[in-house]
This record gives structure tokens, C-alpha cells and sequence, in this order.
């Protein structure tokens, strides 16, 4: 459908310097997010203590900005580097995948450990019975199904144009609305109804989780012990801390696309996006956690050595 077979990704500045200091400090961010969540994938995985649903959620949304910071900063820093900003079509087609694809699956995953924390504060009773074993593993295979459904759509709509003129990406990595700009006039019909069909199941979805943390702060209210609703937010907070992150860096990452600034501005947004969750999430929703910081302590110590089969 095209006749482009590279794109050549220019987020950054020209001078080589400045690509060399970004280059370094998304390097030093990108280590650092590689090792909290690898803590505390690790940590949930071998600790005992650590098997209730919200760290089986933890472990997967550890996992996902693993894989979600590791699509587009290593290319993007090995670019800076060696002063090639070059990426093949399919390995841009890639990247556009993969980032939706994980994006929407963290989106999907957040949705349900909302649900998660309304059942455990709602449904207390019930709590074991709702997020058995078996229900909590359907929650998060629907979590990265949809989100692999969702970024196969926008893949197959971003790269089902015929794109015209210049291969120059404004963007450190293969984004949708920078390539639909390369696009031929009349070519963008497709992703665009794409798009408005995933904001209007995003918005839908976000409704949803409001209702629930509705019913949740309700619950809260009623409790009578003072120490009993510090408990009940402590484990809620956090979780509306990450969801708000993450909403938000993507939304203003998205809406600045069509107000007129700087393309260095809308880079520093994207990287805001892409790099921000990742390794905000283990400070704000694990590191923070009195459980995972008692398991760090026995790993530290060596105590903490048994494998769960």
C-alpha cells in the first residue's frame, strides 16, 4: 500500500549534544523502571505472603511497563547514540502495536483491580468468593486479549493508508498521530472512526470506574472506626494515584497533538506518557506497601527463598 519501506524517527533535537543528554536520561529512567517493576514482579512471585489477587494483579501490571517502557526507549536512546534515527516499516508498524497493544491492556487491567478493591471494601464478606483463583486469572487473560484486540485495530488502520511525501516522523518512537500526518489526503477515515470507537469504550470504561469508586468512598464513609477508613483508603489511593497518572499523561499527550507548540514540547508529553507510569507505579502502588516492604526486607536478608509452584 506504500511505497515507503523506513521512517526515520526525528523527536528529538538536531544538535547532538542535547540528543546525547536525552539520550542519558532516558537511559537512567529506563533502568530504573526495568528494576522496580522487576523487584516487584520478583517479590510477588516467590514471597508466600504475596499471593492475595491485588499482588496477582501487581505481578501482571509489573510486567506490562516492563515490556511498555522496553518497545520504544531502548530504540529511541540506540538512535541518539549512534546518530541513526532510522526504523524499518515493519518495525515501526511494530511499535505502533505494541504500545497500544500494552497501553490498552494496563487501561483493562486498572479497570479491574478497581473492581478488585470494590469488592474487598463492598463486598467484604463475599470478597473470597468473588475473586477466587480461577476468576482473578479470566480478569487478566480478558485484560491482555482485549488489549492485544485493541492495538491489532489501530495497527491494522494506521498502516492500512498509503502514506505520501516525507518518511519524517516528529516523534521518538512510531506514534498514530504522527504517522496519520504522513498519510495521503482522504486515507485516515478508517482509524479515525477507529479512534472515536475506542475513545467512546475508554469513556464508557472510565465511567464505570468511577461508579465504583463511588460505591467504594460511600462504603468508607459509613465505617465507624476512623482507623478502619485510613485502612480502607490506604489500599484505595494508591490505585486512583496510578489510574490518574495514566489517564491523564495520555490524554494531554493526545489532546496537544492539535493545539499549535513546539514539536519539542509535544515530545517531552510523549515522553511524559510513555516513561512516567512505568516507573511511577512501583513507588506509588508497591514500594510503598507495608506487605512488599517486609518481603523486600526477607529477600535482602536471604530469608526469603521458596518458589510457589
Amino acid at each position: 500500500m506504500t511505497n515507503i519501506t523506513r521512517f526515520l524517527l526525528m523527536g528529538f533535537p538536531d544538535d547532538q549534544v542535547l540528543q546525547r543528554l536525552y539520550a542519558a536520561f532516558l537511559f537512567l529512567v529506563y533502568l530504573a523502571a526495568l528494576m522496580g517493576n522487576l523487584l516487584i514482579f520478583t517479590l510477588t512471585t516467590i514471597d508466600q505472603h504475596l499471593q492475595s489477587p491485588m499482588f496477582f494483579f501487581l505481578k501482571n501490571l509489573s510486567l506490562i511497563d516492563i515490556c511498555y517502557i522496553s518497545v520504544t526507549v531502548p530504540k529511541s536512546v540506540m538512535n541518539s547514540l549512534t546518530n541513526s534515527h532510522s526504523i524499518s516499516f515493519i518495525g515501526c508498524a511494530s511499535q505502533v502495536f505494541l504500545v497500544i497493544f500494552l497501553a490498552g491492556t494496563e487501561y483493562a487491567l486498572l479497570l479491574v483491580m478497581s473492581y478488585d478493591r470494590y469488592a474487598a471494601i463492598c463486598c467484604p464478606l463475599h470478597y473470597e468468593t468473588i475473586m477466587n483463583r480461577g476468576a482473578c486469572v479470566q480478569m487478566v487473560t480478558a485484560s491482555w486479549f482485549s488489549g492485544c484486540v485493541y492495538g491489532s485495530i489501530h495497527a491494522a488502520g494506521t498502516f492500512s493508508v498509503r502514506f505520501c511525501g516525507s518518511n519524517i516522523v516528529h516523534q521518538f518512537f512510531c506514534d498514530v498521530p504522527s504517522l496519520l500526518t504522513l498519510a495521503c489526503s482522504g486515507q485516515k477515515t478508517l482509524e479515525y472512526a477507529f479512534i472515536i470507537g475506542s475513545c467512546c469504550f475508554g469513556f464508557i470504561c472510565f465511567i464505570l470506574l468511577i461508579v465504583s469508586y463511588v460505591h467504594i468512598f460511600s462504603t468508607v464513609l459509613r465505617i465507624p472506626s476512623a482507623n478502619g477508613r485510613v485502612k480502607c483508603l490506604s489500599t484505595c489511593l494508591p490505585h486512583l494515584t496510578v489510574v490518574t497518572l495514566f489517564i491523564l499523561s495520555g490524554s494531554i499527550t493526545y489532546l496537544a497533538k492539535n493545539f499549535k507548540s513546539s514539536s519539542s514540547v509535544k515530545v517531552l508529553i510523549s515522553v511524559l506518557y510513555t516513561v512516567l507510569p512505568p516507573i511511577m507505579n512501583p513507588i506509588i502502588y508497591s514500594l510503598r506497601n507495608q506487605d512488599v516492604q517486609m518481603a523486600l526486607g526477607k529477600l535482602i536478608s536471604g530469608k526469603l527463598f521458596r518458589i510457589p509452584f
